[in-house]
């Protein structure tokens, strides 16, 4: 046993020891390589990821939960995001201004986020204070006392940041799925999206330490720290948060998914009066199995190209339409979307429904994909600059990371052939989508032709009124 015991430490002592001759060691060449890294896994299983970058000074630090909205049924989906505004509550019985106070003087600035799939707490500070940051970062997560009135004043700022006190009004214009903008509305009516908001008010003291005893785990997180890194980094955070506790957390929520039929055209009321319309065409994204991941990115670049030139080049219909791509539930969602004056809808539906026919008729032109590739091949050389980026970019791509390497989407895209592509357009526009017209209920003319109805109504009302009043003053002159 003794023996088994002084070969794990001598195992975890190597490894620290080549980390830190590698960090100790990296050129600027090393560090300019955004996809190699310096990862590992603490004995709790927290995932590390460490990178020399660009500036001199600082660091970015992001530490990633794997707890979002998604890993919640509807009536719970605030509690990550309640649990978050908790942890910044105040330390040792000061409250949150003490606490951010404490961030200021070590020189640096801190947030947070929750998303559908995690919860990430976003750092930049000096590089000598940076072990001073991942201290109180870790007495946050740990040491944070959350009573009930700490609860309640946390809800009202989550309820705050959601648009305000949730009416019985508003729950019922939610239920009856009038109150979304147009990508929420058509997730909500496929299934892949709660109709309502999640009653921040309603969640106890209970279901918030729960969440944090069952997700806010070494073997649930990733600590990504890219910059200026202290040498003694490594050491330091087997110290401080190997600490953290593991927990086995398997009976995860299943991600929603499309169970309901929508309609295929739909108008959605923005506001009371104005002419300005927004046109979203939406198609749900095929699963690509036997494809690169980027054939889809490069369509999407394509697609954005098709409509600039024949909405706004050729028809002068819309200054900047676009295309976009949404994640709901277990479903991908991709739309094409037209800025417009109302008059211009019918005209704007016509040429995209041709555009769509001659994609699917022709394909792809082959110039113009092999042009849009390259382009996207040679963004990505300047894409990613400075410490704050990278850690971004890690941050946002931990599904492409393994052994210490990321994902380089160049070879994913040079990857990507005109066939694949055309293989992946056909399938994602082989049934007819579903189109959304954002619009006010009542444009300006038809104001001003209801005015002129009303006008023009209410002096016929008059002249019927004069004409009853004089015969009714002629009558008594006849009888006598």
């Amino acid at each position: 046993m003794i023996a088994h015991l002084y070969d794990f430490a001598a195992r975890a002592w190597m490894r620290l020891a080549a980390l830190l001759a590698a960090l100790l060691v990296a050129s600027p060449a090393f560090a300019l390589d955004r996809f190699q890294v310096e990862g590992y896994e603490l004995p709790n299983g927290l995932q590390v990821i460490l990178k020399p970058g660009y500036d001199r000074g600082h660091v970015a630090i992001r530490l990633v939960v794997g707890v979002g909205f998604d890993d919640f049924p509807c009536a719970q989906q605030e509690l990550p995001h309640l649990l978050e505004h908790l942890l910044f509550s105040g330390l040792d019985g000061g409250g949150e201004g003490e606490l951010e106070a404490r961030m200021q003087a070590l020189g640096g600035e801190w947030n947070a986020f929750t998303s559908t799939s995690d919860t990430t707490f976003v750092i930049e500070a000096p590089a000598r204070n940076q072990r001073k940051v991942l201290d109180l970062l870790l007495d946050i997560i740990t040491q944070t006392r959350i009573d009930a009135h700490a609860l309640k004043l946390s809800q009202a700022i989550v309820e705050h940041e959601d648009g305000g006190h949730y009416s019985h009004l508003q729950r019922l214009l939610d239920r009856q799925d009038v109150s979304h903008d147009s990508a929420d509305q058509l997730a909500v009516e496929l299934g892949l999206k709660c109709a309502q908001r999640s009653d921040v008010n309603s969640l106890t003291l209970e279901q918030v330490l729960a969440v944090r005893h069952k997700w806010y785990a070494g073997n649930n997180m990733t600590l990504i720290v890219v910059g200026d890194l202290d040498r003694l980094l490594p050491a330091y955070l087997e110290r401080r948060y190997g600490t953290l506790k593991s927990v086995d957390n398997n009976d995860q929520f299943g991600l929603l998914t499309i169970n309901h039929a929508a309609e295929q055209e739909r108008t959605l009321h923005t506001d009371w009066l104005g002419d300005s319309t927004t046109l979203h065409w939406f198609f749900i994204e095929p699963a690509l199995e036997d494809m690169p991941p980027a054939t889809l990115d490069l369509l999407q670049a394509y697609l954005d190209w098709a409509l600039y030139t024949e909405l706004r080049l050729q028809h002068g219909l819309s200054y900047g339409p676009w295309s976009q791509r949404d994640a709901y539930g277990d479903s991908g969602m991709l739309s094409l979307n037209a800025d417009l004056d109302r008059q211009d809808v019918g005209q704007a539906k016509n040429i995209l429904a041709q555009l769509l026919k001659n994609l699917q008729e022709k394909g792809l032109d082959p110039a113009m994909f092999e042009r849009l590739k390259q382009q996207a091949i040679a963004r990505e050389a300047w894409a990613v600059q400075g410490n704050t980026a990278l850690a971004d970019y890690y941050w946002n791509n931990l599904d492409d990371y393994g052994d210490g390497h990321f994902s380089n989407p160049v070879d994913g895209m040079q990857a990507v052939t005109l066939e694949q592509a055309n293989r992946a357009m056909r399938q994602l526009f082989a049934k007819p989508g579903y189109l959304r017209i954002e619009q006010p209920w009542f444009s300006d003319n038809q104001i001003y032709l209801l005015g002129a109805a009303a006008l023009a109504g209410l002096a016929i009302l008059l002249a019927a009124g004069l004409f009853a009043m004089k015969s009714s003053r002629r009558r008594p002159e006849a009888e006598q």
